[in-house]
């Protein structure tokens, strides 16, 4: 979920990014747990209500907030189960309790869609879950190296995306729940998402042929 200022792929990159996207899409857990926290639509807020760090945004649904932003700021270590992750508005990662889904870290990912009304989820569950362009969530997070917990950061070994710090940004702050005022950065940034969305879309398109 967190990830890191991004940087352009080269064509290589971004063929051998995809390929370990999709090699995960359809496969499923040998041994889940029932998750101890039922999630639905309403669990899921406003970024902006939630608790920023760095360049994310975390709560925790059992109210351990203060170790949840603990692991965070720290940048290394295993984050106490109740923990939401979010780095834009629709998508999520909820750590479950122990033994949930080792295959994940016993993290549950969710799709979401967003708008002024509140939160539909899309999608929800372990290797099988997709993001909004069809892209497998655990197979991206499954490249961070184990001493950080399946998160995304600009050194923990997940391949980047060819999206800026600066887009991210933007993205957060048209959150439809409560979209934020947009700086004149803010809507060049926007502007230049179509396209490296769009050309992700094609690329993962293509791959699945």
């Amino acid at each position: 979920m967190p990830r890191p200022k991004g940087t352009r792929l080269s064509a290589a990159a971004r063929a051998t990014f995809l390929a370990v996207l999709f090699s995960c899409v359809s496969v499923q857990a040998d041994e889940t747990a029932a998750p101890k926290y039922k999630i639905d639509g309403a669990t899921f807020k406003c970024l902006h209500k939630m608790t920023a760090v760095k360049h994310y945004f975390v709560d925790n649904l059992a109210g351990n907030i203060d170790a949840t932003v603990a692991v965070a700021k720290a940048g290394t270590g295993t984050f106490p189960e109740g923990t939401v992750l979010q780095l834009i508005p629709n998508e999520a990662m909820v750590k479950q309790q122990k033994g949930y889904n080792p295959k994940t870290s016993d993290w549950e990912f969710f799709a979401l869609d967003t708008s002024k009304d509140g939160t539909k989820i899309v999608a929800q569950g372990g290797e099988e879950v997709n993001n909004f362009l069809g892209l497998n969530c655990h197979a991206c997070h499954s490249l961070a190296r184990a001493e950080f917990d399946l998160v995304c950061e600009q050194d923990h070994g997940c391949l980047p995306l060819p999206l800026t710090r600066a887009m991210f940004h933007a993205i957060q702050r048209t959150d439809a729940r409560c979209p934020q005022e947009l700086s004149a950065e803010d809507q060049e940034a926007l502007k230049a998402i179509g396209p490296a969305i769009e050309q992700l879309k094609n690329e993962a398109a293509a791959n699945k042929k």
